[in-house]
């Protein structure tokens, strides 16, 4: 793993200089400490960019906010957190917020932890997903929204008229700049994101921008992207790196490394949670909380 993320960062971060003394976040996807192993970020990527970054004076520090429980708490179920208490990696939890206003207008109140670091460096896990069809880059980003924003978010902007896809992709321009790295040793297909099936897609992928390590992950993954509505949003945004002749590949191409057998849903689900979904986890998140600080 150590070999795989070198080459990656040295290719994406190939300024030395610029990471000494950086304040820099990791923000891994820790959805839940269920079934976490397959639904989180592989712990072996979280430590060895962290020792990476940290090797060259960087101040570094993991967060998230997750579905369930807290960000230690899943990083101590997957089996991160020893590892990163030794490299004396700080882990926040977003719990303490920043409210912004996007382009639309709308106001966002993201993790403060997010907002003032000099470099965020994206680590989400290709995955299947019940709403959105793929969890990648920019999926990953919507965890930078503090405490119970992104169930709020659900309830109130996921209507089916996309805005809640717009939404998404308003986020981007209001977080720090970074890199992604994407974790696929073990993706996860068919449905998501916590209870899909394993997959040995075998890759880690990078890239500077998040819509365009989509845009070439759905063509690995064989993926039409009109199907994915955060491709699409990206689109009609105007985002750059929605096609794949905007994109270089320093490393490897993804035709190189194409498969056709990942699964992903063939309907999507809602994206709105009903009102009793949301009292239900509301209060379940509040219940592992609170028995995680017993």
């Amino acid at each position: 793993m150590e070999p795989a993320v070198d080459g990656l960062l040295t290719a994406l971060l190939p300024d030395d200089q610029a990471l000494r003394t950086a304040k820099v976040l990791l923000k891994p996807n820790l959805i839940t400490a269920r079934n976490g192993l397959l639904a989180c970020t592989d712990s072996r990527i979280i430590v060895a960019v962290a020792r990476w970054l940290l090797a060259r004076g960087a101040r570094v520090a993991v967060g998230d906010s997750p579905s369930f429980g807290s960000a230690r708490a899943v990083l101590a179920a997957i089996g991160a957190l020893p590892a990163l208490q030794r490299l004396g990696v700080p882990v926040h939890e977003f719990r303490h917020r920043k409210e912004i206003v996007l382009a639309s207008g709308q106001k966002a109140g993201l993790a403060t932890a997010a907002l003032e670091c000099d470099l965020l460096v994206n680590l989400p896990k290709v995955k299947a997903h019940s709403q959105m069809l793929a969890t990648l880059a920019v999926k990953n980003l919507f965890g930078c929204l503090a405490g119970f924003q992104k169930p709020w978010w659900h309830m109130v902007h996921g209507e089916s008229d996309g805005r809640f896809a717009d939404l998404l992709i308003e986020l981007l321009a209001t977080l720090p700049a970074g890199c992604t790295v994407v974790d696929g040793v073990t993706a996860m297909h068919r449905t998501g994101p916590v209870h899909g099936v394993p997959y040995a897609l075998g890759i880690l992928v990078g890239g500077v921008d998040p819509v365009a390590v989509d845009t070439a992950l759905l063509a690995l993954l064989g993926i039409e992207p009109h199907r994915c509505p955060l491709w699409h949003a990206a689109r009609r945004a105007g985002l750059n790196g929605t096609t794949m002749e905007e994109l270089t590949f320093p490393l490897r191409h993804p035709a190189d490394l194409a498969v056709r057998d990942f699964v992903v849903p063939e309907t999507l689900g809602p994206i709105r949670f009903n009102l009793f979904r949301f009292i239900k986890n509301s209060i379940k998140r509040a219940l592992l909380r609170a028995g995680e600080t017993r």
